[in-house]
């Protein structure tokens, strides 16, 4: 199983960003994807997720980034995204995908809830 995620970059504070988290190996819309992020000296942080299709696939994220960013899936193309609109500084992270292997019952929030992670890519907001 490979996430790819992809998307980062430098934006202004303001300006949209949207990350893609792409799967080989696994169906995306038969799990739970999550999207977290970590800062430098800082753990590393739920941002949002989506449940499996056959569960609602209803995504649900941090009070933070409510209303600015939006997980969609693209089940044609095996990927996930990460619209993010309303870029703050300190969005500015390293953000990750993982994939749950399992369904769980919890809000899954912790990265231990996931089972693959993709590299990572950095997001940069410029104040």
């Amino acid at each position: 199983v490979q996430l790819q995620a992809s998307g980062g970059g430098s934006v202004q504070a303001g300006g949209s960003l949207r990350l893609s988290c792409a799967a080989s190996g696994r169906t995306l819309s038969r799990h739970a994807v999550g999207w977290f992020r970590q800062a430098p000296g800082k753990e590393r942080e739920f941002v949002g997720n989506i449940r499996r299709s056959a569960y609602g696939g209803r995504p649900n994220y941090i009070d933070s980034v409510k209303g600015r960013f939006t997980i969609s899936r693209d089940n044609a193309k095996n990927t996930v995204y990460l619209q993010m609109n309303s870029l703050k500084f300190e969005d500015t992270a390293v953000y990750y995908c993982g994939l749950a292997e399992r369904h769980l019952a919890g809000p899954m929030i912790r990265d231990y809830d996931y089972d693959y992670w993709g590299q990572g890519t950095q997001v940069t907001v410029s104040s």
